[in-house]
């Protein structure tokens, strides 16, 4: 069976490679060391080697996000297994939702990468179906959580949006209102109505909804 692996240290890479061709697997590389390496390029090269199976590492350093190639490689014929130094279970759930048969932490022992790749080869599931329904539930139920975090942002006025960029930053409500030349009571005032419309109980819970959805503040 052959086996392609998709991942951007390249220690990592070759000596997975190495134990698995000892296990009797024909294993080729992606090479991601190319500054001009792209999501696209990378997706070509993975279709190209035509592995049966696919390690695909989730942070592909310049390449981005691995998680947005598991749906064409599956698509491919591919049974592929995201890599991944996340134990966040969202992130799980959306990789099983984009059609990855299974998802190991990098912290996982090489004799288990075997197993899988052994699994693979017999045709056997990776992950039982119970657990896959759950990571996808979970997935689903974050996907519209961010949907409204990113609904109740757009409700912010301008000021209040570059309030809640400082707040992100670490300011102090005091830094905020000399920079902006106001008064605290203002600055306070924005605040109360940032959580009002974010629907949040304190700053830290505002902050936190920002961060999670990556949500960026409009430039000074």
């Amino acid at each position: 069976m052959r086996i392609t692996i998709i991942d951007h240290h390249t220690l990592f890479a070759d000596s997975l490679a190495l134990t698995l061709e000892r296990d009797g697997f024909i294993v080729s590389s992606v090479e991601l060391r190319d500054r001009d390496a792209s999501p696209a390029s990378v997706l070509a090269a993975g279709l190209r080697s035509a592995g049966r199976l696919v390690l695909l590492e989730q942070t592909l350093g310049r390449a981005g996000n691995g998680l947005r190639l598991i749906a064409p490689l599956t698509a491919s014929g591919a049974a592929v297994v995201l890599l991944t130094e996340s134990r966040d279970r969202f992130l799980w759930g959306e990789a099983v939702r984009q059609g990855a048969q299974d998802v190991l932490h990098k912290t996982c022992s090489l004799a288990q990468l075997i197993t899988t790749a052994r699994r693979v080869r017999d045709g056997l599931p990776l992950m039982a179906a119970e657990q896959r329904a759950t990571l996808v539930v979970a997935a689903l139920a974050d996907r519209e959580e961010t949907r409204s975090i990113r609904g109740r942002l757009d409700r912010l006025t301008p000021g209040e949006k570059e309030v809640l960029g400082a707040l992100m930053r670490g300011d102090q409500v005091r830094d905020i209102a000399r920079a902006r030349v106001v008064v605290e009571a203002t600055v306070r005032s924005q605040v109360k109505s940032i959580l009002a419309k974010l629907e949040m109980s304190s700053q830290l819970a505002a902050v936190g909804a920002a961060h999670r959805v990556a949500w960026q503040p409009p430039p000074s």
